[in-house]
């Protein structure tokens, strides 16, 4: 039987919404192969009582890990556990997030199987009993499809492309044995810097306020924080690459190839050019309203609504009129 294995993210005891993403489309990649979904969920104590949840996704079957060990990311730790799993259940692939984590795990696990690894994918499709698997080459400029020749088939996803979407299976939940803690593990992480309280992640967030280099610098950045303030607390800042080399805006909010895959229901890009690393990162975006006083700039070509105009004219303006609204 084609089993799918698909990894679950947790971060400080909750699950994250990549994990539903990933057995989604783990759930539609093995109905038409004709097999079941299995989850790995690995966290500390307590972590199983998250595991009735992914049923609703697509879950067949959740394996929870609970270890100390586990707390925070253990990347040596997971791949041996991940590739035991694998060896003794015979999985014909296994999917992760192409989320920090997943993208530090993925390659480790492909190693110590010596399977090739298929990254980034932004489509799985079953032609023929054969996963393949459509993944974006020269910067998004376009996309190859392609087969693993081997097996398992490692793959991993990228977050905000998958809907995650309910397919109500038995969920049935079992322990694995885990290593509580080992001395082998060269890989430990002893501290985790998050940033500062009641901060929306920029690739979870509803609604995303981005700025560019059109913004003329962090000195005006109150603007897009006023816009973002008047939305409401699902709305997180994000920033073009430009930006955040110059040091206007941390990394963490960087939108595009290099930075942060989003997919809000609403992204507004605001003095953004749109060059094609930029788009590669948010044009999966629901709905895109592009503000710049160029009207030949590329942004315009993919945005749903455009307003050409200078946003320091725009943006109070705009930020004026939702606070009106919302209040109303």
């Amino acid at each position: 039987m084609a089993n799918i294995l698909a990894i679950a993210e947790q971060r400080d005891g909750a699950l994250r919404k990549v994990t539903h993403e990933v057995v989604s489309a783990a759930r539609q990649v093995a109905d038409a192969l004709g097999g079941e979904v299995h989850v790995l969920l690995l966290g500390p104590a307590g972590i199983g009582a998250s595991a009735s949840e992914l049923g609703r996704f697509g879950a067949d079957k959740v394996l929870v890990g609970e270890s100390g060990g586990f707390a925070r990311s253990n990347p040596d730790g997971a791949t041996a556990v991940i590739a035991d799993l694998v060896k003794a259940n015979g999985y014909h692939a296994v999917f992760f997030a192409a989320s920090a984590q997943g993208k530090d795990l993925a390659p480790r696990v492909a190693a110590r199987l010596d399977v090739p690894l298929a990254t980034d994918a932004t489509a799985l499709e079953v032609e023929g009993g054969e996963l393949v698997i459509t993944r974006p080459v020269y910067s998004g400029k376009a996309f190859a499809k392609l087969v693993l020749d081997g097996a398992p088939q490692v793959v991993s996803l990228r977050p905000n492309v998958f809907r995650a979407q309910e397919s109500p299976k038995a969920g049935a939940v079992e322990a694995v044995a885990v290593p509580e803690d080992s001395d082998a593990w060269r890989v430990k992480v002893r501290e985790v810097v998050a940033a500062s309280g009641g901060v929306v992640d920029v690739a979870e967030a509803e609604v995303v306020v981005s700025g560019g280099r059109g913004m003329r610098g962090p000195e005006n950045w109150h603007l897009l924080e006023q816009l973002a303030q008047a939305i409401g607390p699902n709305c997180a800042l994000g920033a073009s690459r430009a930006v955040v080399d110059a040091g206007w805006r941390p990394h963490s909010e960087q939108v595009g190839q290099t930075g942060k895959t989003v997919a809000p229901q609403l992204y507004f890009a605001v003095g953004i050019s749109g060059a094609i690393q930029h788009l590669a990162g948010m044009r999966t975006a629901r709905t895109i309203v592009a503000i710049n006083k160029d009207p030949d700039a590329p942004i315009f070509k993919i945005a749903d609504y455009g307003i050409v105009g200078d946003a320091f004219e725009v943006l109070p303006r705009l930020t004026e009129e939702i606070r009106r609204l919302r209040e109303g």
